[in-house]
């Protein structure tokens, strides 16, 4: 059962198109992965699913049900969490979940709720006191009162230290292993390749890929890969390309990424050291959908971030 449909959907602002002719599903009770660099039109998406925005062509369903039109109907269905959101700072947490509990017909029992999100000492805390972590299990709480069928959340762990997204990790497995389907957008590959069944890859607002992750891997991520930090900046006229086992080769200053095959690693510290440049850490990595991003669009997604 398709729990969220989305036909050539296309959002622009003036000229420039944040999402550009998507179309996809997502599937009753999976966790379903928009990915893709920061301004790839990630979020610009999910608010037009959600309803808070109004794509420009196209149409989306959402339960069989329109985001707009139906949006009073979908307000019981679905739970969203915002890539930024906040409660007043000096509510605490219960009071927060009496005060939304309050505009459900039957919602889940708040206390229940918080204990399994890990934060029950922390119901009489207020929303200025807690940590990011906290914050954002407070919000899918929140989210969640209304019992939805399916949960949107974006962007969940990107003000997050690595300890509290692992955390955060368990968390949605456990939203999804309860029936409740999840949508979330990141630009962690690794967060996805750890919880998504299936991904969808935007760039420059276009859908360019669909599929699990491991089909996505097998099918676009190539042999591995290697990431190279030299002593120096790499020359603007370094081309490792035209080595036969190199396949892509994306130069950041000081930083490589090269993916080939066969010999091509020691192709590659071999073209290096016949440019007098010297190696100052070496990776190896199996790969991943980093991989993927690099060989569909020809550039790392590290540099999208930074960029």
């Amino acid at each position: 059962m398709s729990v969220v449909t989305c036909e050539r959907v296309v959002r622009e602002f003036g000229d420039h198109a944040a999402v550009n002719d998507v179309s996809l599903q997502v599937r009753e009770g999976e966790i379903f992965g928009l990915i893709g660099p920061n301004g790839a039109g990630k979020t610009t998406l999910l608010n037009c699913i959600e309803g808070l925005d109004s794509p420009t062509s196209g149409s989306i369903r959402v339960l069989g049900r329109h985001p707009i039109t139906d949006r009073r109907e979908l307000t019981f269905l679905t739970g969203v969490q915002l890539q930024s959101a906040s409660l007043l700072p000096r509510i605490t947490v219960a009071e927060a979940m009496r005060l939304f509990s309050a505009l459900y017909p039957d919602p889940a029992p708040w206390e229940d709720l918080l204990t399994t999100l890990g934060i029950a000492a922390k119901r009489e805390s207020r929303g200025d006191r807690l940590s990011g972590g906290e914050r954002q299990r407070v919000f899918i709480a929140l989210a969640l009162l209304h019992r939805p069928e399916v949960v949107f959340l974006d962007e969940l762990t990107t003000a997050l230290d690595p300890q509290a997204r692992l955390a955060m990790w368990d968390v949605i497995q456990g939203i999804r292993d309860r029936g409740t389907t999840v949508v979330l957008t990141t630009h962690y590959m690794e967060e996805a390749e750890h919880l998504c069944d299936r991904v969808g890859i935007l760039d420059h607002g276009r859908l360019i890929a669909l599929d699990s992750v491991p089909a996505l891997v097998d099918d676009h991520a190539g042999d591995a890969t290697l990431h190279v930090t030299l002593t120096r900046p790499a020359p603007t006229e370094l081309d490792l390309e035209r080595l036969d086992t190199v396949t892509a080769a994306q130069p950041d200053g000081k930083h490589l990424t090269v993916q080939g095959s066969g010999d091509f690693i020691q192709d590659v510290l071999s073209e290096l050291t016949a440019r007098d440049l010297h190696v100052a850490d070496l990776k190896t990595a199996s790969p991943g959908l980093e991989d993927v991003f690099l060989n569909l669009t020809g550039r790392a997604m590290r540099v999208e971030e930074t960029a």
